[in-house]
């Protein structure tokens, strides 16, 4: 045989040898990645039986493919949402803890108001009628204040109170001295000496320090609650990049095109493309870790120096000793008040009055805590006690999770890839998915944040271009850290009126401040002097009639105090 025969035959006997195996590489069966495509939800009609050339494909590797284009574009938006799916479950503790805590505290606030606010007046209108009634306004009006500053209001705190006891002075004023008529511009200039004659003594002053750091605290801290469950409901709504996009799907289904559906992504892989896919989140971190510090800081606030339960279990017997500062006192407080504003006139003469209930001739005494109301208002807030204890142990419940929520931000790549059903996990690191084939992943794992992602291999992320939206977030809670700081500090803070606003939480019995909180309009309706009993009073009835109605008067605050109970 001719050499050159034998020089033709060896080059044709490699090319017959090779020809059967590139044919197999052809005919590889699409079988498996047809059945876990299918499980998805999509047709079959856009996948072919056998592999295919991949010189179409414009995410996953060029090569042969049981990827046609259509699939590869049903893909890429398949990856999109199940990311999307997953950092909302992800953050769904998050999301949670902050949801339901501010649904709980308003609900126990609001309803703390309303049936304190209720028992109060039934019992004042049972008990003492025309008198409460003719008077009432002046408590409704301090509890209608408190109500608005806690819903976010403009009401200064301090300018409130010291409206109140002005108010107060100026009523009490006219039941002392029921033999004179006052004009509102004598009962103005009464008001003018609450400050210079300190009628109700030093009670004032220190309610006033204590309503306005338990309320300042209380509302801050639910108002906290309100913007940590819009930040974490916000942050969680991702929009992913294209780049990202691209990532997500090589990731998660690019393993399907190249005939490897059951092979799940490399973990290390997995925590590259989230932390490329989630840079700008990372970086709500530091702001979101001290705003979550401040919210404990207020917490502990209302736990201990500013807890409204220390405001309110004793307010009562405090309004009763500023009362009863004013009736021991009325004597010097009116002889002042004359000389400062001038003789009132003399009241028209009217018939002789009946004498007062009996109760009203008791001396006041302090309220004694051993006594405990029996009226049903008494049982009323009993069951407004067990509000307060409620709402006490949701401030302990509330720091329990706030502590778990800190850095949820920065790790949530972590706990995306710790799910079994995302990654082939850490102990697989051989068998798993590595972008390009069923191998280890070599690349090394980017630290977190935007500027760290200039070199991520695998999400092409543009680090001179953070995301407005999220940058917007971080500038919230940044405020909200601020005002927090403040609270926790005892300086009031300002709010813009919201339509879900916080509500007070704190620990405690229910009483005049906790009564005092919830949304309303403030009016400063100047009342007109009421003659307590418009009746005519003999000479003899007149010169008793201001112990008489001060008494009665002491009686009203002494049912508040019991109310307050």
């Amino acid at each position: 045989m001719p050499s050159w025969i034998g020089a033709v035959i060896l080059p044709l006997s490699g090319l017959l040898l090779s020809l059967p195996a590139r044919a197999e590489v052809k005919a590889r069966s699409c079988g498996e990645v047809r059945q876990a495509y299918g499980a998805k939800g999509f047709s079959l009609a856009d996948i072919p039986y056998q592999e295919i050339a991949g010189e179409h494909l414009r995410i996953c590797p060029q090569e042969y493919t049981c990827c046609t284009t259509e699939m590869e574009d049903k893909l890429s938006q398949q990856s999109k949402l199940e990311f999307e799916n997953l950092v909302e479950e992800t953050s769904h503790f998050v999301r949670t803890t902050f949801v339901s805590r501010h649904k709980k505290f308003d609900e126990f606030f609001r309803e703390l108001l309303e049936n304190a606010e209720k028992s109060l007046n039934d019992m004042f209108v049972r008990t003492y009628g025309m008198l409460y009634m003719q008077n009432s306004e002046v408590f409704q009006d301090l509890f209608t204040e408190l109500k608005r500053y806690y819903t976010g209001g403009n009401v200064n705190l301090e300018e409130m109170l010291n409206d109140f006891w002005a108010r107060l002075l100026e009523r009490m004023f006219q039941l002392i001295n029921p033999q004179y008529h006052f004009s509102e511009d004598y009962l103005e200039c009464v008001s003018k000496y609450t400050d210079q004659l300190k009628p109700f003594g030093d009670v004032p002053r220190k309610l006033k320090i204590q309503i306005t750091r338990a309320f300042i605290a209380a509302r801050t801290f639910v108002q906290g609650l309100t913007v940590g469950r819009e930040v974490a409901n916000r942050v969680s709504k991702v929009s992913p990049t294209p780049g990202c996009i691209r990532a997500l799907m090589k990731m998660l289904y690019c393993a399907y095109c190249r005939g490897l559906p059951t092979v799940r992504p490399c973990n290390n892989y997995c925590l590259n493309v989230m932390k490329g896919c989630l840079a700008n989140q990372a970086d709500l971190d530091t702001e979101w870790n001290l705003f979550i510090d401040a919210m404990l800081l207020v917490a502990e606030r209302l736990e201990g120096p500013f807890n409204i339960e220390s405001v309110m279990d004793p307010i009562d017997v405090k309004i009763s000793e500023a009362i009863m500062n004013m009736q021991e006192n009325s004597m010097q407080v009116s002889a002042k008040v004359f000389q400062g504003c001038g003789q009132p006139k003399p009241a028209p003469a009217l018939r002789s009055a009946r004498s007062a209930p009996e109760n009203f001739n008791t001396r006041f005494r302090p309220y004694n805590p051993e006594e405990r109301p029996t009226t049903a208002a008494g049982t009323s807030l009993d069951r407004l006690r067990i509000v307060w204890r409620t709402m006490q142990h949701s401030v302990t419940d509330i720091k329990e999770k706030l502590k778990l929520s800190k850095k949820v931000w920065s790790t949530l790549p972590y706990t995306i890839c710790k799910d079994e059903s995302v990654t082939a996990g850490t102990s697989n690191e051989e068998e798993c998915w590595n972008g390009h084939s069923k191998a280890r992943y070599l690349p090394e794992i980017m630290n977190d944040g935007l500027t760290n992602q200039i070199n991520n291999p695998e999400v092409d992320v543009d680090i001179t271009r953070p995301d407005t939206f999220i940058r917007q977030q971080i500038m919230a809670l940044r405020v909200m850290t601020n005002k927090l700081k403040n609270a926790y500090n005892g300086n009031d803070v300002n709010f813009q009126d919201t339509s879900d606003e916080s509500s007070g939480s704190g620990s405690g019995s229910g009483c005049m401040d906790d009564v005092c909180p919830t949304e309303f309009e403030f009016v400063t309706t100047e009342a007109p002097a009421v003659d307590p009993d418009r009746r005519e009073v003999d000479s003899s009835a007149a010169q008793r009639g201001p112990s008489l109605l001060s008494g009665s008067l002491v009686c009203v605050a002494l049912a508040l105090q019991r109310l307050c109970r």
